[in-house]
């Protein structure tokens, strides 16, 4: 159960003064967006929509929330919230609607990864926690389907909680990489609480707490030998190898098998396939090698250009910690308003950057395709539909145009998730999102998918959201104080 307290003091106060202004029954339209792609790269892969319908699901502020809410101060020391507005909260029940992208869909910049739907202070309230959902594991998400376009057929392991953003980060990395395509995680209770499939043998201090290595993997033989993979880089990798392989020949004995050995350090290149020739000489040519130490996506990239031996690679710091990019840069966007029962009007947010000028409109996101790939994607106004055949205009460049052809295969990518406050969503396994995420990425060209200098997938507005954009843009010019 998520505190409907996890949110910014200033979500509260707005909150406050909606309802003590006579507002608390106006209607909002929020998006939920990023505007830049993370890592430098061609997409992104959503992921947190679980935590957003759990969040739906528990949001109740609690009489210990009140009652420390009711304890605030402001600065000449009176209390910072009204019993009017405790009141409020005390019986306060959600009725938004949300439209949201799948978990494991792909999503570009200025898209709506959620749309929130609702009475303004409802809609207000959620904002600081929808985003805390949705940023962190959309972006972990990403960087392990890098880390796995990297790795080609070859299993990703994610090894991160120890380096990992705290528990919480911890968990929600490990889920997020096995969205983005990690075949398994060290992390046990994400194991447990999702159902990921668990890897690990043992560490370093397990050889150096015994007289010497051969005596430490006979150990480790003799009470787990079903599971042995060697960490073989304590003292000497090559020498560990062969340390290995005689504990295998003995376990062969036995009717078990040594699985592989892990390398953790070195020239993991020439380290792995020095440790090939010993294994296939040694007649265990079908033992795997793990690779670890500090991987991502451009080492590992270069390893395999370099022709390593490597075909299990152990991933930890960098993408649990998202390393090269903290942040995804997530925003939540007002883009319609209805005062006093009124119709709902457009908003937009303007800037003296042309990049975070917000799009008004009850927006949808339209993905076109042909042959089972993916063409362009149209964001559209719902309440205007989307016109065929279909032009999208990139907002930055309106030169930028482009016609797409009326026989092409759509579909709208936002989906009921929340209505009347009521989870109506699908929740599907996780293996299923996973599965999601992988058709998608096939879906989607390989030059778009690269690590450097990506193709850029196209992604504009529709001629006549762009336009109403354009004359809200004008009028807010000439008269900023409508």
């Amino acid at each position: 159960m998520v505190s409907p307290l996890l949110t910014d003091l200033y979500q509260l106060t707005m909150a406050q003064g909606y309802l003590r202004s006579g507002r608390a029954q106006d209607r909002a339209v929020f998006h939920l967006l990023f505007r830049k792609l993370p890592f430098g790269g061609g997409y992104a892969l959503v992921a947190g929509l679980e935590a957003v319908l759990e969040l739906v699901e528990t949001f109740r502020f609690e009489p210990d929330d009140l009652d420390y809410l009711g304890s605030l101060r402001t600065e000449d020391g009176s209390a910072l919230f009204g019993a009017d507005f405790l009141d409020y909260l005390r019986t306060l029940r959600l009725s938004v609607d949300i439209d949201a992208l799948p978990e494991g869909t792909l999503a570009f910049g200025s898209e709506p990864l959620l749309r929130v739907q609702g009475n303004l202070i409802e809609a207000q309230l959620l904002e600081t926690a929808l985003l805390n959902a949705v940023n962190f594991p959309t972006l972990i998400a990403t960087k392990a389907a890098r880390i796995c376009e990297a790795a080609g057929e070859e299993s990703v392991l994610e090894f991160g909680l120890r380096r990992a953003q705290g528990i919480d980060g911890a968990l929600t990395a490990s889920r997020a990489a096995f969205i983005g395509g990690c075949s398994a995680t060290s992390n046990v209770l994400a194991g447990k609480l999702y159902g990921i499939p668990v890897r690990g043998t043992h560490a370093h201090s397990w050889v150096m707490s015994f007289a010497s290595e051969s005596e430490a993997f006979e150990a480790y033989a003799e009470a787990i030998p079903n599971n042995c993979v060697f960490l073989v880089d304590t003292y000497d990798s090559l020498e560990g190898v062969r340390n290995a392989i005689r504990v295998g020949l003995r376990l062969r004995e036995r009717g078990k098998r040594l699985l592989g050995i892990r390398l953790d350090s070195g020239d993991l290149a020439w380290l792995s396939n020095e440790a090939r020739a010993l294994l296939d000489a040694a007649g265990f040519q079908d033992a795997f090698i793990v690779g670890s130490n500090d991987l991502d996506e451009h080492l590992i990239a270069s390893l395999k250009q370099q022709g390593t031996s490597i075909t299990v690679w152990g991933v930890g710091t960098k993408l649990v910690t998202a390393y090269d990019q903290p942040a995804l840069g997530g925003v939540y966007k007002l883009s319609m308003i209805g005062r006093d029962g009124g119709p709902l009007e457009p908003r937009i947010k303007l800037s003296e950057q042309a990049a975070k000028i917000s799009n008004p409109g009850i927006q949808q996101v339209r993905r076109f395709s042909r042959n089972g790939k993916l063409v362009a994607d149209a964001i559209f106004d719902e309440q205007h539909g989307c016109a065929s055949p279909t032009v999208i205009v990139d907002p930055l460049d309106p030169t930028r145009r482009r016609k797409l052809a009326p026989d092409l295969d759509h579909e709208d990518l936002l989906v009921p998730a929340v209505r009347g406050g009521k989870v109506v969503a699908e929740r599907p396994t996780l293996p299923a999102i996973q599965a999601r995420a992988k058709a998608q990425l096939a879906a989607l060209s390989p030059s778009v998918r690269r690590m450097l200098h990506p193709h850029e997938y196209p992604v504009g507005l529709t001629r006549e959201l762009f336009a109403e954009r354009v004359r809200l843009v004008e009028e807010l010019r000439v008269h900023p104080e409508r």
